[in-house]
């Protein structure tokens, strides 16, 4: 698929957040079944898929005294995806998300996938190789 621009619409920046109460959560595992679950969708090349965790220190789930947490994946892609390959995508994540034998420490955790735009006529990338 290619962008208004010739070029391949690619670029996939991946960022999971998780509340760091999760005893026994692997970001790392994480990150490897979202990028797969990415990869498998078939909208992207392995190179492109790009995914960092984030560890949340402060958040509330709830009410006070609740033992809660989240998981949040957002996909940031270029503009030029339809709804239909977005949901698609993030139900395929979601899917790998919920089935991935993560430890959560017996504590009910909301697990949500969210794609988001990015301006295509702003977004610059440069290869750099050493």
């Amino acid at each position: 698929m290619f962008n208004s621009l010739g070029g391949e619409i690619v670029v996939p920046h991946i960022t999971v957040e998780y509340t760091r109460n999760l005893d026994g959560f692997d970001p790392a595992k994480v990150l490897a079944g979202v990028n797969r679950a990415c990869l498998d969708s078939g909208l992207f090349s392995e190179a492109d898929i790009k995914s960092r965790a984030l560890a949340i220190d402060c958040f509330a789930v709830g009410t006070p005294g609740q033992d809660r947490g989240f998981v949040h994946v957002r996909i940031a892609l270029l503009s030029g995806r339809g709804s239909e390959e977005r949901k698609a995508l993030s139900d395929t994540v979601l899917a790998a998300l919920s089935s991935g034998g993560h430890a959560m420490g017996g504590m009910e955790v909301q697990l949500s996938v969210e794609t988001v735009e990015i301006d295509l006529p702003s977004y610059a990338k440069a290869l750099v190789q050493g």
